[in-house]
């Protein structure tokens, strides 16, 4: 390729309206580290029983909405209580949070309630955009939770609601996108703070981390 050509192509790719900073919380196991590689790898194949997570990856992904281009900087914080001190500097500078439980486990859901105190402790900013999920619809047979209770948690907690399934596909696009459309209403979260192109410095990114690439 030209340096012609090179440079129509890199005229050609938006600017990064800004930058966002997007958690992943929940239980060990709920399926977390599967949604965070369906939404960012197309071409993932989730396991038939995911194993938990070691620490706390750390993908990126660029999604497009009205015509503006973001970057999203996306954490998948390990659920197991053991590593749980390790995640209060991962919620800071966050501009969105999704709290993840599974359909097919009653104590992942009753769980959401701790996870909450966690984020009120760590999470100082109000208008934080929250998110609970209700992942592995794909098990209906095992279902523990029904969708109604989920939506009438989330109405409670004042979050945004959506059930998916991270091996069939299922919601996870949607619920990505719903959650960023949030934010991009909400300036307030990130005009000031966002960096003008979208750049995550290195000291940006904290010590622990399991894996980081941009898909």
């Amino acid at each position: 390729m030209s340096n012609t050509q090179a440079a129509a192509a890199a005229a050609a790719v938006p600017e990064i309206t800004a930058t966002f900073k997007l958690l992943l919380i929940g239980d060990s196991n709920v399926g977390k580290s599967s949604i965070l590689l369906r939404f960012t790898d197309d071409h993932f194949l989730p396991p038939e029983e995911t194993s938990a997570t070691i620490g706390v990856d750390f993908k990126v992904k660029y999604l497009e909405v009205d015509s503006q281009r973001y970057k999203l900087t996306i954490w998948d914080t390990a659920g197991q209580e053991r590593f749980r001190t390790l995640t209060s500097s991962y919620y800071r500078g966050a501009q969105g949070v999704i709290l993840v439980y599974d359909v097919s486990s009653r104590e992942s859901f009753d769980n959401l309630d701790t996870w909450f105190e966690e984020l009120k402790t760590y999470c100082s900013g109000e208008d934080v955009v929250k998110m609970v999920i209700g992942n592995k619809i794909d098990k209906e047979s095992e279902r523990q939770v029904s969708r109604k209770e989920g939506a009438e948690y989330a109405r409670k907690h004042r979050t945004l609601f959506l059930e998916c399934s991270a091996k069939t596909k299922i919601g996870v696009q949607q619920a990505m996108e719903e959650l960023v459309n949030k934010i991009v209403e909400t300036p307030g979260l990130w005009r000031k703070s966002s960096p003008s192109k979208g750049t995550v410095y290195v000291n940006d990114v904290p010590s622990g981390i399991a894996g980081g690439c941009a898909c």
